[in-house]
C-alpha cells in the first residue's frame, strides 16, 4: 500500500481541529496504510515538512480554504496529491472536491481509497507578489469582506461570519475604477463594485458566486459587479445567496485563460479568503490540471 500523510492545522475552524488531533493519531496508528501524521506547528515549518515528502505522495490536509491556501506552494512545487479533510471556516474547496460536510474518517477512508484528479490552479501576478489560489481571487469590495471576517469573532463561523463582515463593510461601501481585459479584450470599463475570478463555483463560505464554474475545464471565471450603492447592495445580497445575481445588467461573468485588470486606485485583494494586500494592476492566470486532487 502507498502511505498516507496526514497534516493538521490545528487552528483551523477556529481551534476546532486541534481537538481530534488524538482521534486521528489513534486511526492512523490502526491502518493497514502506512500513515505519518503531522501536527502544524507553524506555515514555515509546515512547508519544509510537505517539500522534504516523497515527490507525488498523497497528502491528506486537515483545514479548510486558509489552510490549503497557505501550503498550496509545497503542494505544487512536490506534485503532491491533495485529499483535504475539511475542518475551516469556509470550506468552499471541499465543496467543489465533493466532501464538504463529510465526517473525518470517511475523509480519511477516501483519501486512502480513491484515484487522484486534475484541478486547475489560479496565479496571481503583481508587482509585489506571485501566488496561487485553488478557490478564488477577490478584487475590491469582496476582498474587503473577507478582511474584515477573518478579523470577526470567533465564536461565529462560515456563511453567518461572512454576512456580518459584509454588513459592517456596508459602512463605508467603496467602489473602483477598473479596467478588466480577459485573453486580450478588454471586457470591462467603468466603476466596479468587485471584480473576482472564480474557479470553484462558491465562495465566501458556500456563497454560489459562479455557480456553473468547473474545477477541471482549464478555465477560471470571472464575475465582474459594476457600480452598486448601499441599498442595491443590500437587495442584490440576497439574490446572491440564491444563485439569482447572474441576470443582473451590471453583473457580468466570463471565463478565461489570462486576464489583467489595471486602476488608477489601490485595489484590495485575497486569495482564497486570505488577504494579500493591494495592487493597482494585477495579470491572473490559470494552470490548467496543475494539482492533482481527491475527489468523491
Amino acid at each position: 500500500m502507498n502511505p498516507l500523510y496526514l497534516v493538521i492545522n490545528p487552528h483551523a475552524g477556529g481551534g476546532r481541529a486541534r481537538r481530534l488531533v488524538p482521534a486521528m493519531q489513534a486511526w492512523a496508528a490502526g491502518c493497514r496504510t502506512p500513515i505519518t501524521v503531522h501536527v502544524a506547528d507553524g506555515v514555515p515549518a509546515t512547508l519544509a515538512w510537505l517539500h522534504a515528502l516523497p515527490r507525488a505522495s498523497t497528502v491528506a490536509l486537515v483545514g479548510g480554504d486558509g489552510t490549503v491556501n497557505q501550503l498550496l506552494p509545497a503542494f505544487l512545487a512536490n506534485d503532491l496529491c491533495l485529499a483535504l479533510i475539511p475542518q475551516g471556516s469556509g470550506n468552499d474547496v471541499a465543496r467543489a472536491l465533493g466532501v464538504a460536510g463529510m465526517h473525518w474518517r470517511a475523509a480519511l477512508q477516501l483519501a486512502e481509497q480513491a484515484t487522484p484528479q486534475a484541478m486547475d490552479v489560479g496565479w496571481l501576478h503583481t508587482a509585489q507578489t506571485q501566488r496561487p489560489f485553488l478557490s478564488s481571487l477577490t478584487v475590491g469590495f469582496d476582498s474587503a469582506v473577507g478582511y474584515k471576517a477573518l478579523h470577526g469573532p470567533r465564536w461565529l463561523r462560515g456563511l453567518p461570519r461572512y454576512l456580518l463582515a459584509t454588513l459592517r463593510e456596508l459602512s463605508s461601501l467603496q467602489n473602483w475604477d477598473m479596467q478588466v481585459t480577459l485573453d486580450g479584450k478588454l471586457v470591462h470599463s467603468g466603476v466596479t463594485l468587485f471584480a473576482s475570478t472564480l474557479n470553484t463555483p462558491t465562495y465566501g463560505s458556500g456563497m454560489p458566486a459562479v455557480p456553473h464554474a468547473q474545477i477541471n475545464d482549464g478555465e477560471l471565471d470571472l464575475l465582474v459587479v459594476g457600480q452598486f450603492n448601499v441599498p442595491q447592495t443590500l437587495i442584490m445580497l440576497p439574490r446572491l445567496l440564491m444563485a439569482l445575481h447572474l441576470s443582473h445588467p451590471r453583473v457580468l461573468t466570463r471565463c478565461f485563460k489570462s486576464m489583467e485588470i489595471r486602476s488608477a486606485q489601490a485595489l484590495p485583494l485575497a486569495t482564497d479568503g486570505e488577504y494579500v494586500g493591494e495592487a493597482r494592476s494585477l495579470r491572473v492566470q490559470v494552470a490548467a490540471g496543475a494539482l492533482r486532487v481527491v475527489r468523491k
